[in-house]
């Protein structure tokens, strides 16, 4: 009823509301009020729940040139409630819980009808400021215009979205935890499942245990992986990454001088590891990976968000001659608009663990500080509750940090 009120008093009119917004690369986002515009045809205003900060929204507003636009609205993994629909939205109404994704699904190119693809080649993923039309439906106080980001922009009480980049989900499903689904838990539970299709009983080495890392493991122990290497340089994450399946550390800091890579050999009777994962962003980290991995049917897929001009270089003898394989992914080959709901279910029946990648939630005023506790690797997720209203009545104590 409530929310059938809200669209009714709003519908057609720009709504003013609070959010976080990137004045300039690099320095702390500034709670202002801003104006959010009706969606138009194809589009949908959605009031945001909740968020989760994920490393990609950093690297991004680090980004001076090229990508950075300001001032802009972060935040790509969100969930919310729909509260008005512009001309020609079918699928979604008035009232659904949606996860906006980075990624279309127009429903009609050779990529999206394809399993093998999560690429729609009529709506391309760019990084665009812009939402699909070329054009921002944002504004501050002044009239200025803001900057839409990955299509989603969740650090704002409400955002408009294209239907194109909408999935519905279980309403069941806690706002802290769907909103995980938008990037970093799905992208490396599908990686896992989806791209390199894990076998019971294989070896996997993961290198780099921030969420998508530890996601990966999370993939990796629900496929049946016998043995899961972790590499990564912070001992805590040792322990974190037991509740994940994680069953054998590195910390290369401890290696008097060898590589994670040799270490991995040596525990394999030099053969490799059957999957090896990539997670940081790092082109040696890549080269590792790959150096690890088994010779014959070995598969390296790359996780890792580096800068746009890195380079990642394999020798072409070995690369040629051992039988491996190298891939590339987003959002870990997952479709949005069918396996987002199926992560949903698989959390639902206890079988995919969201909530333990929850460390912290906080108010939407505090957002500069889980920016801090990420960038000092500090936490997994720290989840931003836009809806006060919402975070009270799924009883949520806000962190003090």
């Amino acid at each position: 009823m409530a929310q059938t009120q809200e669209a009714s008093k709003t519908a057609g009119k720009p709504i003013r509301c609070r959010a976080a917004v990137a004045r300039k690369a690099g320095e702390p986002l500034v709670i202002e009020e801003i104006t959010v515009a009706p969606p138009k045809a194809r589009e949908l205003r959605v009031r945001v729940l909740c968020s989760a900060l994920c490393f990609s929204d950093i690297h991004f507003w680090r980004l001076k040139e090229p990508h950075g636009y300001y001032p802009r609205i972060f935040g790509h993994e969100t969930v919310g409630v729909v509260v008005s629909v512009g001309e020609g939205v079918e699928d979604v109404k008035v009232g659904d819980t949606v996860i906006p994704s980075f990624l279309a699904y127009c429903g009609e190119c050779p990529d999206c009808i394809s399993i093998k693809s999560n690429q729609c080649s009529k709506l391309r993923f760019e990084l665009s400021p812009y939402i699909r039309d070329g054009t921002s439906r944002f504004s501050d106080t002044k009239g200025e215009t803001i900057y839409h980001f990955g299509y989603t922009s969740g650090f704002s009480e409400y955002t408009v979205v294209d239907i194109t980049h909408v999935t519905k989900v279980d309403p069941a499903i806690p706002p802290s935890k769907a909103c995980l689904l938008g990037c970093g838990v799905s992208t490396g539970v599908g990686a896992a499942w989806k791209t390199a299709d894990i076998e019971a009983g294989t070896t996997v080495a993961i290198f780099g245990l921030g969420v998508i890392g530890l996601s990966v493991a999370e993939g990796a122990r629900i496929r049946g992986a016998k043995t899961i290497i972790g590499v990564d340089l912070n001992p805590d994450k040792v322990e974190i990454g037991k509740k994940f399946g994680i069953t054998h550390f590195i910390n290369p800091k401890e290696l008097g001088g060898k590589l994670a890579s040799e270490v991995i050999l040596g525990m394999t009777d030099g053969l490799g590891a059957d999957y090896c994962f990539e997670c940081v962003g790092l082109p040696s980290l890549s080269q590792e990976a790959f150096a690890c991995c088994r010779k014959g049917w070995g598969k390296t897929v790359i996780l890792g968000v580096d800068k746009p001009d890195a380079k990642f270089i394999l020798n072409s003898l070995v690369n040629n001659h051992s039988g491996k394989t190298v891939i590339g992914v987003q959002y870990g080959g997952l479709k949005p608009n069918i396996d987002i709901a199926i992560l949903g279910k698989r959390y639902l029946d206890k079988e995919l663990q969201l909530d333990l990648f929850v460390t912290h939630q906080i108010k939407l005023e505090d957002i500069n500080k889980a920016f801090k506790l990420l960038i000092e690797g500090k936490c997994l997720r720290t989840v931003i509750w836009l809806d006060r209203e919402r975070a009270s009545a799924d009883g949520v104590t806000f962190d003090e940090i």
